[in-house]
């Protein structure tokens, strides 16, 4: 967690981050180049872990898109996982209490964002939470998880083999079975080496029209999937988030 100089003095917004697969409570705190922007704007910035870790789970560690690393801000069903994977009950419930109780944070004022599988998770959290998250931006968000190979894999084995069940932590499925939010902002570059087969913004984007939900989808020529093109952008983010919460 990152407290900016005005929590000394009042409580503060929050914005809650999300990473990827593969990513840890760290990477987004020490690559993203986020707390100049945080501290010039007086937001909170919390991140977490994008799993939980050595469950003693047999096969935990196996792929590098599933198990360890990869809990998909979901509460898995299934056994072995549901004893410990349950990304979503920490970040809405534990998590947020802890930042709320022991912090100068606003509860009222929170936001989340995300990237890659943290941009599903900041989507699909906000879209399930509007109570809990007044605002919401993603980076390279996996939009509609249950049409891609990383979310099919996941879904399968977290939460069964009933697709019905998987509509609840798909953002596409979400809007598209009635879920709104205010607005919603999204960054993806198109040199992504995951945008064709993983990520599907136009699924989203699609849905959101339809639905005549806000959004606001920028493309950008020449950036990856990389925290380069997150370091970029993060300015932008931070004041969108700055203007929703104040």
């Amino acid at each position: 967690m990152y407290q900016p100089p005005q929590a000394k003095i009042q409580r503060v917004p929050v914005l809650f981050f999300l990473a990827g697969l593969t990513c840890t409570e760290e990477t987004f705190m020490i690559k993203a180049g986020a707390q100049r922007y945080a501290a010039e704007y007086g937001l909170m910035l919390v991140s977490m872990d994008t799993s939980p870790r050595q469950t003693g789970i047999a096969g935990e560690t196996d792929a590098w898109d599933f198990g360890a690393g990869a809990g998909f801000y979901l509460d898995a069903v299934l056994a072995p996982w549901s004893q410990f994977y349950c990304m979503e009950s920490y970040i809405t419930q534990e998590l947020r209490q802890i930042i709320i109780n022991q912090f100068p944070a606003d509860p009222n004022r929170i936001g989340i964002s995300g990237h890659s599988m943290g941009g599903h998770g900041a989507l699909t959290l906000a879209l399930r939470y509007p109570d809990l998250f007044r605002s919401v931006s993603a980076f390279s968000p996996v939009c509609a998880p249950m049409q891609c190979p990383w979310g099919q894999k996941a879904f399968r084995h977290y939460l069964g083999e009933d697709q019905q069940n998987w509509r609840q932590y798909d953002a596409t499925a979400l809007i598209q079975d009635g879920r709104r939010i205010p607005d919603l902002l999204i960054d993806q570059g198109l040199d992504d080496q995951f945008l064709a087969q993983q990520l599907y913004p136009e699924n989203l984007e699609k849905a959101c029209r339809e639905a005549d939900q806000k959004l606001t989808l920028r493309f950008h020529n020449g950036y990856d999937h990389s925290y380069y093109f997150i370091s970029t952008f993060i300015d932008d983010h931070l004041k969108y988030h700055r203007d929703a919460l104040l």
